[in-house]
């Protein structure tokens, strides 16, 4: 069992390359439209007739140095605005379309800020037509007689083109002018748009040279816009607008017969050939330059324009206006079309009118206008990015990808930079000095593209068909007509009528009526008169034969000398077209030396005049550096004599101090000797004293016992304060604490119960003492109590709800060691959750203080009793003896615990 062979995919040709590898640079014009008033204030000038200059406005600067920048932009011809758009078309289009009669496609676009003259340039006004009617005009003029039948050429919907008989093309007009109940046909101008009407004068009319007589050519149109970068056929019958569809109740859009359907973006595809193009798109053949302007006025009316700031109708869109010319050859006799669709040749030119790259700022666009604003500079952006990218693989060797695919405009027109074709475009300008800046941006855009090179379109194939068969069997006909006249009559007349003449010029017949079967005589008669009409014909075949040879010698004869002259033109032809190459080439040569010699004197000249500042500037910065030195070495020689001044009074200074610091480090000396002098006298005194309490016999007075234990302080005498232990806040408001006298030194002494004040938080609020278990008891005798109070270990959201202030207890090291406390108050307040948050409003800190250790007392030697039971006023402490010092001399044996009388410290002086 053998297993079916799976079918493979067909491998995709590859894409179509140039055919010639000869490359001509973007044709790039510039058209200067007048201003609206003569009182505004201009910014392009015309300086010759391929260059202009952009004059910056005022308030404008483009220097850091403030001053006016002048730029100047060559094209390859500059357009003032006494321009006609007769001259305009006749070196901007008519090359073009020259080119599409002789099969080779090309491409023309108008390019500019809105409000520049695109849409005046490309379409016109009646009087005054732009390029697109004199294109058409000049097309019909060219090939109007030599036109094929309606539907002998048809499109097969992909891109190509579908070549049938005249049979089957007079059976198609059949059926569709059956089909239509009210064909629209133009007779005359009369019936046309007046806004298209008379569009052209019949003087301005061109036509093309060199036309092939022995084709055939038909015409077919398309007019498209590309709006928010969607595609829509502008010749669709139900082609509304696409910005506000109808609508049903639903938000949905109506689909039923009665409704409007909106209209639905068109796609593009590749053709066999590589070719892009629009899918679905109508294509209309017309007949005649009428037509078309009735056709594409028809799509006019259907184009996206508003009303803006800057112009009253702007164009909202891209238009592209598609004219496809297909020709085929004629046949050996000259008669009909050649049946080879291999044969024919289909060639277009594409005429698009950009929409106008706008700043909404200017225009005030809102709404809808803003996002067909950024959509019209988004396609814009694209286009120029895909020049800038061609460019630099041109001119650079690389081969980054260029990418068309961004936007519709320029995936629909990749074949004519990528293939073959010759692009222009014309540059708008308005002189304006509002649109300065949008200007220089687009100057600059016009300017690259002119680097960009395009592939020279081929010729078209020469068909193997002997040239001249059409007017060849035109003259055929003409002298057999002639012949036919001669011999019987003219040739217009029906077939019937040549036969009855024919018929007449033979012999008559005899009669023919038997009477007796032995009659001898009518047939015999009958057969001589047929043989006589026989003879004659015989003749007259012989006659023709001798005239068909002759003339066929005859049309030889001229075919012969038509080929050598034709041969003897071509040469010519040929030779005049290298004579014309070289003398376009010197033309060429001469232009660019020429506008190099411009740009070198310009640059000449610039450098005069910078050679001239930069001179000047020398002069005076000399100048400037002699006066410099000058004025320096006086400054040197002053400063010389400032440092010797300064140096005598720096040394003089210097000495004085030095004697002054001396002076005082002595008396410094001096005075340190007498401090430590009265120390070591008040350290003698304190010890004589101290041994003196040590005598046996007297008992020591009770010590109280503390927990943390610390050295005792001596006080003044003129301040005695007891000592005891305590706890002091630091701030002012304090919370509630039970207080306590300080014990009295004195054994003796009864302590006394404190009196308790009321805490300001005492009152109706409650507390949320928070007390956590790690906090220390110190045992001290004054401690904070807080009435009506929840003490927690950790707080809780119960104990917050039933509370209004909030209080914690805080135990941290201070600096000297000892033990601080803090308590951290704060109001207890209710939140939109339903919860409780503490905000904290105070602080207290409780500090512990360290008592000293009570000192020893001596009994006073004046009536001091025996027992214990002594008064304060029988003890003095040592603080108060020591407030009086006693001076002894040196050397003296008088010791600290011998009596003597007490002699008043001594002053500093």
């Amino acid at each position: 069992m053998m297993r079916q062979v799976k079918g493979k995919t067909p491998r995709r040709p590859p894409p179509k390359k140039p055919l010639s590898n000869q490359k001509d640079p973007v044709g790039v014009y510039c058209r200067v439209r007048p201003l609206d008033f003569e009182d505004e204030e201009c910014c392009i000038e015309v300086i010759s007739s391929t260059t202009i200059q952009l004059h910056a406005p005022e308030g404008f600067k483009t220097n850091r140095n403030g001053e006016y920048k002048e730029t100047q932009y060559s094209f390859k011809k500059v357009f003032g605005v006494s321009v006609s758009q007769r001259e305009l078309f006749e070196h901007v289009a008519k090359p073009l379309v020259d080119d599409l009669i002789h099969g080779k496609n090309g491409l023309l676009f108008t390019y500019g800020v809105t409000g520049s003259g695109k849409t005046f340039t490309m379409t016109g006004s009646p009087g005054q037509g732009g390029l697109l009617p004199r294109s058409l005009d000049m097309i019909f003029n060219s090939i109007g007689s030599f036109q094929a039948k309606r539907y002998v050429f048809k499109t097969d919907d992909k891109n190509g083109m579908d070549v049938q008989s005249e049979v089957d093309a007079l059976l198609e007009r059949q059926r569709r002018e059956n089909s239509l109940s009210a064909p629209k046909t133009l007779s005359s101008r009369q019936k046309l748009d007046p806004e298209i009407a008379d569009m052209i004068m019949q003087e301005e009319a061109f036509k093309a040279e060199g036309v092939d007589e022995d084709c055939s050519y038909s015409i077919f149109v398309s007019y498209i816009e590309i709006y928010n970068n969607y595609i829509y056929d502008l010749l669709e019958e139900t082609q509304e607008d696409a910005i506000k569809p109808k609508w049903n109740g639903g938000g949905t859009p109506v689909r039923q017969n009665t409704e409007f359907i909106p209209p639905q973006s068109k796609i593009l595809r590749e053709d066999q050939n590589h070719n892009m193009y629009v899918a679905g798109c109508m294509e209309v053949e017309i007949k005649s330059a009428e037509e078309a302007f009735q056709v594409f006025w028809r799509g006019q009316k259907k184009r996206k324009v508003a009303n803006t700031r800057l112009n009253r109708e702007s164009s909202r869109s891209h238009s592209v206006f598609i004219i496809k010319l297909a020709q085929a050859p004629l046949d050996a006799d000259g008669d009909n079309v050649l049946q080879d669709k291999n044969q024919v040749t289909v060639s277009q030119l594409c005429l698009v009118d950009l929409a106008g790259s706008e700043r909404t700022g200017r225009t005030g666009a809102e709404g809808t206008r803003i996002r067909e604003a950024g959509n019209i500079n988004q396609s814009l952006l694209n286009l120029r990015t895909c020049i800038e990218i061609l460019r630099e693989n041109q001119m650079c060797g690389t081969n980054k990808m260029v990418p068309y695919r961004d936007s519709k405009i320029t995936h629909l027109f990749k074949n004519y930079f990528d293939g073959e074709g010759r692009v222009r475009m014309v540059v708008c300008v308005n002189p304006n000095a509002g649109d300065y800046e949008e200007t220089l941006l687009v100057m600059r855009f016009a300017e690259m593209t002119q680097e960009v090179e395009v592939a020279r379109p081929a010729d078209r194939p020469i068909c193997g068909f002997t040239p001249g068969r059409r007017y060849r069997n035109q003259a055929f006909k003409e002298e057999l007509s002639r012949k036919l006249e001669e011999r019987g009559g003219p040739i217009d007349r029906d077939v019937p009528s040549v036969i009855n003449h024919l018929v007449h010029s033979l012999p008559p017949l005899p009669s023919c009526e038997l009477t007796d079967p032995h009659d001898d005589i009518t047939l015999p008669r009958l057969i001589e008169a047929l043989q006589n009409r026989h003879r004659v014909r015989q003749m007259m075949i012989e006659d023709y034969n001798k005239a068909a040879n002759m003339m066929k010698s005859m049309l030889q004869e001229l075919d012969n000398n038509l080929i050598s002259r034709d041969n003897f033109i071509q040469e010519q032809n040929g030779k005049l077209t290298e004579k014309y190459k070289i003398i376009q080439n010197n033309k060429a040569e001469i232009e660019r030396l020429e506008k190099k010699n411009k740009m070198q004197e310009h640059k000449i000249d610039i450098l005069q005049k910078t050679a001239k500042i930069y001179e000047d500037d020398k002069r005076s910065l000399q100048q400037e550096l002699e006066t410099r030195d000058q004025r320096l070495q006086r400054e040197l020689s002053e400063k010389r004599r400032m440092e010797q001044r300064m140096h005598g009074v720096v040394s003089d200074t210097q000495l004085k101090w030095e004697k002054e610091c001396e002076r005082r480090v002595n008396a410094m000396q001096l005075e340190m000797q007498n401090k430590l002098w009265v120390k070591d006298e008040k350290l003698k005194q304190l010890k004589a004293i101290v041994t003196e309490s040590k005598t046996p016999g007297r008992p020591d007075p009770p010590l109280r016992q503390t927990k943390p234990q610390a050295k005792s302080q001596p006080q003044s005498q003129s301040q005695p304060q007891p000592q005891s232990q305590s706890q002091q806040p630091s701030r002012e408001e304090r919370l509630p604490t039970k207080r306590s006298a300080s014990p009295s030194p004195l054994p003796t002494t009864t302590p006394v119960r404190p009196l308790h004040r009321r805490s300001r938080s005492a009152g109706g609020e409650k507390w949320v003492d928070h007390k956590p278990t790690s906090s220390m008891d110190l045992g001290t005798v004054l401690q904070p109590v807080i009435p009506n109070a929840i003490q927690v270990s950790a707080p809780s959201e119960k104990a917050l709800s039933k509370c209004d202030k909030y209080v914690l207890t805080h135990q941290e090291i201070a600096s000297d060691g000892e033990i601080q406390t803090k308590l951290i108050k704060g109001d207890v307040i209710k939140t939109r959750g339903g919860g409780q948050a503490v905000q904290f409003t105070d602080i207290e800190t409780l500090k512990q203080e360290l008592a000293t250790v009570p000192s020893r007392k001596r009994k006073s030697s004046e009536g001091a009793p025996a027992n214990g039971d002594q008064k304060d006023g029988a003890w003095t402490d040592v603080e108060t003896r020591c407030a009086v010092a006693v001076e002894m001399k040196a050397g003296s044996n008088m010791g600290p615990g011998y009596e003597h009388h007490g002699i008043t410290k001594r002053r500093k002086p």
